[in-house]
């Protein structure tokens, strides 16, 4: 009997198959053709990005200039005598949310489209991390750490898709509304809708980087200055939640040692290369808008400023939100890594 039970346990076994599922064709070009060193894989994904950014880069640009162009002929026509500044504070407001509406469209369904992307490919992923880590005796481990992850990532995309998506657009029409008629209430409204989303982030990431720290996975001990410098690099990267991602960078430079030869270093620079590409063209409209609102400033055009700062904190709330359920997901699989050794 216990050799007919061994023999019906062990064609399960030897049946599973522990290879990663493959990255979205449309991310597939990213990828490199060898996955031997993990840090030479991360930086041809980074290389590649890089240079499908250029067109991006022009059609964002082209966009400041007329964002410019505006603001200075509002500056303009508030010095001529005689001119109505109310007429002129409406019309700015309504041509630059002309030109503003139309990237931000953009890079808010590109954010939504990277959340569910990254999402759809952690659902075929972390059960094979999971079935490796279960077959190397890590079941009870394997089981709390998918459990919590899956949840997480479930609520996180949720949360992100269904709430924060149309938040979003929310803040942008109450931002324009406050820049053409200077109501402090909508001010104050605008304001509560950027804390609500920026709350909703850091609190299912503080339950979550609580849930891993309860179950033992983000444990050890690791040089403090890679430390540091980890954590220094996450907080300055990712806008809005970046401080609590730092706090689970310590699991990241415990598993260096073992990404050369894990099962799931494909699966990191699959959820890699899916993000990074986003990231960077939320990123550099991020960067361009900062600058843009910077320079209007100078014209004396508050509310334009304004309004255009706004804007840019849409775009650092997009990658708030994508760059949260990215390493989220990388720091799940990296810990079912550490598991497996």
């Amino acid at each position: 009997m216990l050799l007919i039970l061994v023999t019906v346990l062990a064609v399960p076994v030897s049946a599973m198959d522990f290879t990663p599922p493959s990255a979205p064709p449309d991310v597939q070009d990213l990828l490199p053709a060898e996955t031997e060193s993990f840090a030479q894989g991360l930086w041809t994904v980074f290389k590649s990005a890089i240079a499908k950014l250029a067109p991006d880069l022009t059609a964002s640009a082209g966009s400041c200039l007329a964002l410019t162009a505006v603001v200075l002929l509002a500056s303009v026509l508030n010095a001529m005598p005689g001119s109505s500044k109310k007429v002129i504070r409406f019309v700015t407001t309504l041509a630059l949310s002309a030109i503003l509406l139309g990237q931000a469209n953009a890079m808010i369904n590109l954010c939504a489209r990277t959340v569910r992307e990254i999402s759809d490919y952690g659902k075929l992923l972390l059960p094979v991390m999971t079935a490796a880590l279960a077959a190397q005796g890590g079941a009870t481990g394997a089981t709390a750490l998918y459990a919590g992850t899956a949840l997480f990532d479930t609520v996180l995309s949720s949360i992100i898709t269904n709430l924060l998506v149309p938040m979003v657009y929310m803040f942008l029409a109450l931002a324009a509304a406050n820049s053409a008629t200077g109501e402090d209430l909508l001010k104050k409204l605008r304001d509560f809708i950027k804390w609500l989303m920026t709350w909703s982030l850091k609190m299912v990431l503080y339950i979550f980087t609580g849930y891993l720290g309860i179950t033992g996975v983000i444990t050890g001990t690791a040089d403090a200055a890679a430390v540091k410098a980890a954590k220094l690099t996450i907080s300055g990267v990712v806008p809005v939640v970046g401080g609590i991602l730092s706090d689970a960078s310590e699991t990241v430079i415990l598993s260096a040692g073992v990404m050369k030869n894990a099962v799931g270093m494909y699966g990191l620079l699959a959820v890699a290369a899916i993000w990074i590409t986003p990231f960077l063209q939320i990123g550099t409209q991020f960067l361009l808008l900062k600058l843009t609102a910077v320079l209007c400033a100078v014209f004396g055009v508050k509310e334009a400023s304004e309004l255009i700062e706004d804007f840019s904190s849409a775009m650092g709330l997009l990658l708030g939100m994508t760059g949260t359920v990215s390493l989220l997901m990388l720091i799940s699989t990296i810990c079912f890594m550490k598991g497996m050794g």
